[in-house]
């Protein structure tokens, strides 16, 4: 049997761009229904998409908020990844108990092996 494809989603948009924070998601939500495994990871400034109060301020046209988003996400198994040193980037601001509960957080080797072991990276 062959191995599952993978594709990692790297989210490193703010929310002042709210145009490009769907797209990651939606993107793995898509390759779920194929498939694909997938892994949205959040760093640097995309990191403060996944602090509680947020995503929920973030709503394009028709689409439902960003933090809808999310959870639809992570409630069909996709996970949701958060930057441990994008957290001590902020200088402490943004600590686990900030995140949203769909967040896991994880460090740059994980990142590092979730893009060595992808079959493709996107970045938004």
């Amino acid at each position: 049997m062959a191995e599952k494809k993978k594709i990692l989603y790297v989210q490193t948009s703010g929310p002042g761009t709210p145009e490009r924070l769907y797209s990651p998601l939606i993107l793995a939500q898509t390759a779920k229904t194929m498939d694909v495994e997938a892994t949205v990871y959040f760093l640097g400034l995309g990191l403060k998409n996944l602090v509680k109060g947020e995503a929920e301020k973030i709503k394009i046209g028709e689409f439902p908020s960003l933090l809808d988003v999310l959870k639809q996400t992570a409630g069909q198994g996709i996970t949701i990844m958060a930057c441990q040193q994008s957290m001590q980037l902020f200088g402490g601001e943004i600590k686990q108990e900030d995140l949203i509960e769909e967040a896991t957080i994880a460090g740059a080797a994980t990142l590092n092996d979730l893009a060595l072991d992808a079959d493709a990276i996107l970045t938004f």
